[in-house]
């Protein structure tokens, strides 16, 4: 049991509203390096994109952009539109033995993609989950 792994939330960023999308651009999401930081996200880490908008959800790469930037880019520029509300979620393996104690970073935004807090989240002890 010892070498079972289970993917969970390792950062997210909450509701960054998208300042672009560029069609013409390879690949990736462009994230203002100040929330990338607090969300502990690194160039080239993978990332899924979920629309609350229109309710897509895709992977992308993540990649150092402007400050306030949030930009989806190339073919993941088909899923957004500029003002759209996403939230960028990163995941690592754990061992499964440390998943109820393992604590997740969840950075909040204003509508301009400015730091407002920092969470850290864990499994509630009380749920029967």
């Amino acid at each position: 049991m010892n070498d079972i792994k289970i993917d969970m939330m390792y950062s997210k960023i909450h509701r960054a509203t998208v300042t672009d999308a560029d069609l013409t651009y390879e690949g990736s999401i462009s994230i203002d390096k100040t929330l990338m930081k607090k969300a502990r996200l690194h160039v080239n880490q993978k990332v899924d994109i979920l629309n609350c908008n229109n309710g897509a959800r895709f992977s992308t790469y993540v990649i150092e952009g402007k400050k306030q930037q949030i930009c989806l880019n190339g073919a993941a520029a088909r899923h957004v539109q500029k003002g759209d509300v996403v939230i960028i979620v990163a995941y690592a393996s754990i061992p499964l033995e440390k998943a109820d104690a393992f604590e997740s970073t969840v950075v909040f935004v204003d509508r301009n993609n400015n730091f407002t807090e920092e969470r850290k989240e864990k499994r509630d002890k009380k749920s029967k989950y």
